[in-house]
């Protein structure tokens, strides 16, 4: 489709402008939510870079301009309305202007006493992994400062102090899944299985220092390059 075609059959509101949000490509975390013009959606097709519209200034902004926390777009979407945008980002550096990751930071919860509105500034909205991986990361703290989950024993504690154990269920795990093709033990037995050698893999993750984003990246890195190809350049310059 030609650009302009693209541009002049977007859903503008009557200030001329539609929704934009940028999502990490990685993880799948929301980071902001700003407005765009049709310049705006121009310039960052043309520059990879996350440009908006701000209402306040009346003008053009690139984020990261002044702060220096830039976000590159590799993909856009546009929604079935044509109104509203997603750019398919990596981020380099806190997407929101209070220094944290991402602008969702305020959660909202209903209960008996009406809505638990509170800032949750270690908390995001995060995906299945990002969350398994921060409650890791919370067992680690917490037996390094000499506690436990409420007082209980944690076995993600128990991993984190014990390499050969952490090696050996990884390994058990990673045996385990296998099992499940070979003796065809079904759909949910797999989904069981991958879940555990996921758990136990982000625990040596964590020993190492190594953040899911991390991986997240090297996977993207190798997305349209041929599994064979990209085994054999590995032992060429083992």
């Amino acid at each position: 489709m030609d650009r302009r075609a693209f541009l002049d059959g977007l859903k503008y509101d009557a200030a001329g402008l539609v929704v934009a949000i940028a999502q990490d490509a990685d993880t799948g975390e929301i980071l902001m939510q700003a407005f765009a013009s049709a310049e705006a959606v121009a310039k960052t097709l043309d520059t990879g870079m996350a440009t908006f519209y701000s209402r306040s200034r009346q003008g053009l902004w690139t984020k990261g301009e002044t702060s220096g926390n830039f976000i590159g777009v590799r993909e856009v979407y546009v929604d079935c309305n044509r109104d509203a945008l997603v750019y398919l980002s990596v981020p380099r550096g806190p997407a929101c202007h209070t220094g944290r990751a991402t602008c969702f930071f305020t959660r909202v919860a209903a209960g008996a006493d009406g809505l638990a509105v509170e800032e949750t500034p270690e908390e995001y909205p995060r995906m299945t992994l990002q969350a398994l991986e921060d409650t890791i990361r919370r067992r680690d703290e917490e037996a390094a400062a000499g506690g436990g989950a409420g007082g209980k024993p944690s076995w993600t504690a128990k991993l984190l102090g014990d390499e050969a154990l952490l090696c050996s269920k990884v390994r058990e795990e990673a045996g385990e899944l296998c099992e499940t093709l070979e003796r065809a033990e079904g759909k949910e037995r797999a989904a069981s299985e991958m879940a555990d050698l996921l758990y136990h893999s982000a625990v040596l993750l964590r020993k190492q220092g190594v953040e899911m984003k991390d991986v997240m990246a090297v996977l993207r890195q190798r997305f349209g390059t041929s599994g064979v190809e990209e085994k054999a350049s590995r032992k060429q310059t083992a």
